[in-house]
């Protein structure tokens, strides 16, 4: 249940704000939800993560608070054109988190475990 309250995020992006939503069922103490309005956004703001990676943070004009810039969203290129169109921030050096090719490495080694388990119980229950 909490896995696919998660998976089931919501990014919202329009002329006046960037949103993140989760669905009504999944428990409020799971959830991040927020939103920021274009002028509120001040910068981007690059961090590392504790695995070497890189994350970016958008900044607020009127609150010290950063939220995290969403990367796992269909077609990211075109988020990222959004976002410099209405803050005027550049944001040609941002890449996704993870690139596609990633994910169907992710969907074959899932398949080939649930094909080993399947043989594993049908020995078991066959045998």
């Amino acid at each position: 249940m909490i896995l696919i309250g998660t998976l089931s995020e919501r990014v919202i992006v329009d002329e006046d704000q960037i949103k993140i939503t989760y669905p009504i069922w999944f428990p409020f103490f799971f959830r991040k939800n927020w939103s920021l309005s274009w002028t509120e956004v001040k910068d981007l703001k690059l961090r590392t993560t504790g695995q070497g990676g890189s994350v970016y943070y958008l900044t607020s004009n009127s609150i010290d608070k950063a939220y995290l810039l969403p990367t796992r969203v269909e077609n990211f290129a075109h988020l990222i054109k959004f976002i410099t169109k209405r803050t005027g921030i550049d944001t040609s050096e941002i890449r996704p988190l993870s690139q596609p090719w990633m994910y169907i490495i992710l969907l074959f080694c899932t398949l080939l475990l649930l094909l080993v388990d399947s043989m594993v119980i049908w020995e078991i229950i066959f045998n």
